[in-house]
């Protein structure tokens, strides 16, 4: 048996407050089963408290009302339940970077900074497949999971073992978002293939640290090597590159990850750091 109930006793019924039961009949997310003509006064009915429950449940969870409408709506169970997954696994994502970020903030305050492990390379030019944007650096995980996709498959379609990597310019580190180059070398005869870039990247001096394990306190490995640079070395114009040595191509165990950050400079320093 279905009941009315002013909105009063359904915010009591539900644990949303009234204001917040005005908004969500604004934006057409939970209506009023009916509403008096002459006073205004809003009322509902016992058979939308699943519903409002339901809907406090969602916003608890962060869910958007974009989505949370998604769910209400649903024309069926199975929809519904979709809708409920995508949130979901993007909430143990997010649960997942909350943890890895709690662990670099822990050895951050338990650990000393180790000593970046500095070598110098010198790196002849070479030609490579390119994909290159504009990359906003929020977006920069999953522009990464799709380029690297498609030049992953390039390189089983081509045979080729080389090791990709990426360049990326001042912007996407001043501003948030700016020019990033992905890359796959391949032989000085390439020709262009499906559509991607082919760029002759120059030669160059670098300094290289290798960063291990996840990428999520890659800022510690760009801080230790750029401080080393700014101590011992001459900058080079161009951007900084980094080699995914070992990346989500090889392995799913983040902790196996080898990125090679590599900072342009001069030359090789006649006098380095002892033990560099």
């Amino acid at each position: 048996m279905t009941a009315s109930v002013t909105i009063g006793e359904f915010s009591r019924l539900t644990h949303l407050s009234v204001k917040t039961l005005h908004h969500y009949h604004d934006i057409g997310l939970l209506q009023p089963a009916r509403i008096d003509p002459s006073s205004g006064y809003r009322q509902y009915e016992t058979s939308q408290v699943a519903v409002a429950q339901l809907i406090r449940r969602l916003r608890e969870l962060k869910m958007p009302l974009p989505q949370v409408r998604a769910v209400v709506e649903a024309p069926d169970v199975p929809s519904r339940d979709v809708a409920l997954r995508a949130h979901l696994d993007q909430m143990e994502g997010e649960l997942v970077r909350t943890q890895q970020v709690i662990a670099s903030l822990r050895s951050m305050l338990t650990l000393a900074v180790p000593a970046a492990r500095v070598e110098y390379r010198f790196i002849p030019a070479f030609r490579a497949l390119t994909i290159t944007a504009q990359v906003d650096r929020a977006e920069i995980d999953v522009w990464c999971e799709t380029t690297f996709g498609r030049l992953g498959a390039t390189a089983g379609a081509l045979g080729i073992t080389a090791t990709a990597g990426a360049t990326y310019g001042d912007g996407f580190f001043t501003d948030d978002i700016g020019e990033v180059m992905a890359f796959l070398p391949v032989a000085p005869d390439q020709t262009p293939y499906d559509g991607l870039g082919l760029t002759d990247l120059p030669a160059g001096f670098f300094a290289v640290t290798p960063h291990d394990g996840p990428f999520n306190d890659f800022d510690r490995t760009y801080g230790a090597l750029g401080s080393h640079v700014a101590e011992y070395c001459e900058v080079a114009p161009g951007p900084i590159r980094e080699l995914y040595v070992v990346g989500p191509d090889a392995t799913a165990d983040e902790t196996a990850f080898r990125t090679d950050v590599c900072w342009p400079i001069q030359a090789i320093p006649a006098v380095t750091k002892s033990g560099q």
